[in-house]
């Protein structure tokens, strides 16, 4: 099993050309790639329960299984265990999976009653980027999540520390953001396709504990982006009011300017998702979670 630690990022429609263009980029040597996933859950998500994600991965040079565990997450930044393996078929190789401790821990009626749920397919470009802190990949994922007859845009940036101090993300982020309208995103691709499926998004309480509040913010705005349901919207208001009346200094200021963005006519999409929105948001969670 391997560790992957990484800090996963929303773009809105100009996003990526932008990030394209930034100096930090645009001397390096990028991958181009193109990639199909198939992911897989029980009829009644029995994996999704368990924050356990499977797919299959055609990289255009071969297939590849993955099983990931969710771990733990915060502000876009997640911490997850992950096993991955070369396969010759289109098929799961069950016999891989079974000894896992993911799996063993849901059983064999759960290994054998696995399905094909949703599918993502998108272009990945990356890049490596060597600094002080560490080395980290950055990859740009642009397609579209497809479920239960419904489909939502892929627009990602995703930032994985290879080698070093997590707070290299922190920093990277920081600097990208500089030109580059971005905010953190909490929901995995598994996790967007399993809510597309359902055509439900749950939220997670948050009571008085400033980062759930925010978490509860950037997921209310991850499930906006995959519903266009106004309503998510109103629940990322609410979830940094409470934020704010709590009266920490250090946080009222840049859940102020994530407020006030939200609080702006927005006719043509995610226009509130702007340069200062992202620094805010970024500002934000370093506070709360570096």
């Amino acid at each position: 099993m391997s560790q992957e630690i990484e800090l996963k990022l929303a773009l809105p429609p100009e996003g990526p050309e932008r990030l394209r263009r930034h100096p930090r980029l645009m001397a390096l040597p990028a991958e181009d790639r193109t990639l199909a996933n198939t992911y897989y859950d029980t009829p009644d998500g029995a994996l999704e329960a368990a924050r356990v994600a499977l797919r299959i991965r055609d990289t255009g040079n071969g297939r590849v299984q993955t099983l990931k565990t969710t771990g733990s997450g915060q502000g876009g930044l997640s911490v997850r265990g992950e096993w991955e393996w070369p396969i010759d078929a289109d098929r799961l190789d069950l016999d891989g999976l079974r000894p896992l401790p993911p799996m063993q821990a849901l059983g064999d009626e759960v290994l054998a009653a696995l399905v094909p749920r949703f599918a993502t397919d998108f272009a990945r470009r990356t890049w490596l980027v060597d600094g002080e802190q560490g080395r980290i990949e950055v990859a740009l994922d642009d397609g579209e999540v497809r479920a239960g007859g419904r489909r939502a845009t892929i627009r990602e940036l995703e930032l994985e520390l290879k080698d070093g101090d997590p707070t290299a993300l922190w920093a990277l982020a920081e600097e990208l953001a500089t030109t580059v309208p971005l905010r953190p995103a909490s929901a995995s691709k598994a996790a967007r396709g399993a809510s597309l499926g359902e055509g439900h998004w749950p939220l997670p309480a948050a009571g008085n504990d400033p980062a759930a509040l925010y978490e509860r913010a950037i997921l209310s705005l991850d499930a906006l982006a995959d519903s266009q349901d106004g309503r998510f919207k109103d629940e990322a208001r609410q979830s940094l009011d409470r934020l704010i009346a709590l009266g920490d200094d250090r946080l009222t200021r840049p859940a102020r300017t994530l407020r006030e963005a939200l609080d702006r006519p927005a006719p043509d999409g995610e226009t509130w998702l702007d340069v200062a929105f992202g620094q805010a948001a970024l500002a934000l969670a370093h506070a709360l979670y570096a």
